[in-house]
């Protein structure tokens, strides 16, 4: 596997560099994001491909609010132990955006909401509904929070119907405690994943389970490698692999880039592991090129601790 990677140091390699967009769309997605308040994962995240994305007409929705009851150390949202309270409307208001805007395909993802009793999960549901009911022939793609591993709650969000459901799990173990909240674990985010894919299978119409891994955190090739393993025996089937990019000097350091050959390597080694729709590149994010990954059409409907959350 190629070994050519780049220091880190005070310029970034020539591979990451961002191309912007000036297609006139983008700012179509700007107006209806900020007419309706909206939170999204490309401006909270501060994702570098916000720009090409909302250009394609395309962009990942965030509920539960802007403020995240858990603090991992690569993530640039803000963290509370007590976020504002959920807003009733915001199902709705998600789904009338997704009609404004046209999409094909909608992916909403969340903050943690360790303070509420089921996590949001009654929240996500409504969110899933409003979106099918506006929108009927969209594809829907889900990037949950772990909801501590309970598999209630899981279900609850699962039942709405959504097309993907994913979980992030991320970066390799061994980086695991040192990357991410304290209540989050390799094994609880594993145990999500292969709930999601075992949930579709009970009714015959097996969900199509998604994850992401972030690389150049320090993690070795051999590393890299048993993740992809373990996702693909937890029955992903869909992933994305991308450059980890240090939000703020107080966040996790970047390590090394890696090198666009490395990617494809990586790509390769996941396809053959039963991984085969995989996104791989210096600037992939979780929901880059979601619409790529999607089903070709709808499928039918058919520091607070995991133990201590608080009453919605």
């Amino acid at each position: 596997m190629p070994s050519n990677h780049e220091k880190v140091g005070t310029h970034k390699p020539e591979w990451l560099k961002v191309k912007l967009h000036n297609d006139p769309r983008y700012a179509d997605v700007a107006a209806v994001v900020r007419r309706h308040d909206l939170h999204t994962i490309c401006a909270s995240g501060r994702c570098p491909n916000i720009s090409e994305c909302w250009s394609r007409g395309t962009a990942t929705f965030m509920i539960g609010g802007d403020t995240c009851t858990r603090a991992c150390r690569f993530c640039a949202t803000k963290s509370s132990a007590r976020p504002a309270p959920l807003a009733p409307a915001e199902p709705v208001k998600i789904a009338r955006s997704v009609r404004l805007m046209g999409l094909r395909h909608a992916v909403v993802t969340s903050v943690d909401r360790d303070d509420l009793a089921d996590g949001g999960a009654a929240h996500w549901a409504a969110t899933v509904r409003a979106i099918r009911e506006l929108n009927p022939e969209t594809t829907i793609e889900l990037l949950i929070p772990d909801f501590c591993g309970d598999p209630a709650l899981l279900d609850t969000v699962l039942e709405a119907g959504a097309d993907i459901v994913g979980h992030n799990l991320e970066t390799v173990e061994r980086l695991t405690p040192a990357v991410r909240d304290r209540r989050a674990s390799y094994a609880t985010s594993l145990n999500v994943l292969r709930h999601i894919a075992d949930h579709g299978n009970r009714h015959d119409e097996p969900y199509l389970a998604k994850s992401a891994v972030m690389v150049g955190l320090g993690e070795t090739r051999d590393e890299v490698l048993r993740t992809l393993d373990d996702l693909a025996a937890a029955g992903v089937r869909r992933m994305t692999i991308g450059q980890y990019l240090q939000p703020t000097p107080r966040h996790y350091p970047v390590a090394e880039y890696i090198h666009p050959d490395t990617f494809a390597a990586y790509k390769a080694a996941a396809e053959e592991r039963g991984i085969a729709h995989t996104e791989s590149g210096p600037l992939v994010r979780s929901s880059y090129m979601a619409d790529r990954l999607a089903p070709k059409t709808r499928r039918p409907l058919s520091a607070l601790s995991c133990g201590e959350r608080g009453q919605s």
